[in-house]
């Protein structure tokens, strides 16, 4: 990896008040090829986990076929989401960057658990658009709202492949909409044209986000695929609301060692939480 710039409190200012920080590329050339090709290798089935979420793009879904699944459903390249990377050693190795550890000590505390890691894609000339929306809401089934995501772009991301597209400083206005999605009346008043921003990305470059933090994003338009990997960190004593157990501990006492990942168990994927 990449030597690592501290969370200053310049850095820090800024994602108090504009709800996200550009972090820098944090991957090598050699660091960003070894997670695109194990990605590639989790979505051909290459490279398996017995406990791990698929969501298909819905352009390759056949009406009356499920998109999203438990388990790997198909040799393709056209996933939309893949949940549960922690799993892997090399993405949990990405996962407890020096860096990661230095923001979410500031952030969050020294006890802290990831509440997803997922890979999302924009496979060519797919993806999904996304409706503008804060990645909150009543259907996490958490007792507490994590606030500190750093997405991570995989490839380079433009407006031509559906790059991510932020309202800098939306988060102040809090919990916008306890479901998640704005409606038509709430993208008026909290995106309007006039201030959103596409969040343009450099392959290999980290961007701190806040929860709160109003976005949306298009399809791709392009030849090639739009990667990300996102994990939001969060106290580690955040509880899922239907089962009552606590989250993977990324930093801290009892955190994951990349040397012993592997498959977690059946139980912890039973509900989905986000």
């Amino acid at each position: 990896m990449r030597p690592t710039v501290p969370f200053d409190r310049s850095a820090q200012e800024q994602f108090r008040s504009q709800g996200f920080v550009r972090l820098g590329v944090l991957l090598s050339t050699g660091e960003l090829a070894a997670l695109q090709t194990r990605l590639d290798d989790i979505m051909r089935g290459r490279v398996r986990y017995e406990n791990m979420r698929f969501q298909l793009d819905p352009g390759i879904v056949a009406e009356g076929e499920q998109a999203t699944s438990n388990h790997h459903v198909a040799s393709t390249l056209a996933y939309r989401r893949i949940d549960d990377l922690e799993q892997d050693p090399l993405f949990l190795r990405y996962m407890q960057h020096e860096l990661f550890r230095e923001i979410t000590r500031k952030l969050v505390g020294e006890q802290v658990s990831v509440f997803r890691s997922m890979f999302m894609n924009k496979a060519a000339q797919l993806g999904t658009p996304l409706r503008w929306h804060q990645d909150v809401g009543v259907g996490w089934r958490i007792d507490c709202n994590p606030t500190v995501t750093v997405w991570t772009a995989l490839d380079d991301s433009t407006p031509a492949n559906g790059c991510v597209r932020i309202v800098p400083g939306s988060h102040q206005h809090g919990v916008i909409n306890a479901g998640h999605w704005l409606d038509d009346e709430q993208i008026a008043h909290y995106a309007p044209t006039a201030r959103v921003i596409d969040l343009v990305a450099e392959a290999g470059e980290a961007i701190l986000l806040h929860n709160f933090l109003v976005h949306s994003s298009g399809v791709n338009g392009t030849n090639a695929p739009r990667r990300a990997f996102s994990t939001t960190y969060m106290d580690a004593v955040t509880r899922s609301v239907v089962t009552g157990e606590t989250f993977p501990i990324v930093f801290g006492s009892g955190a994951l060692n990349p040397a012993a990942a592997g498959s977690k168990p059946a139980a912890r994927i039973r509900v989905s939480h986000g």
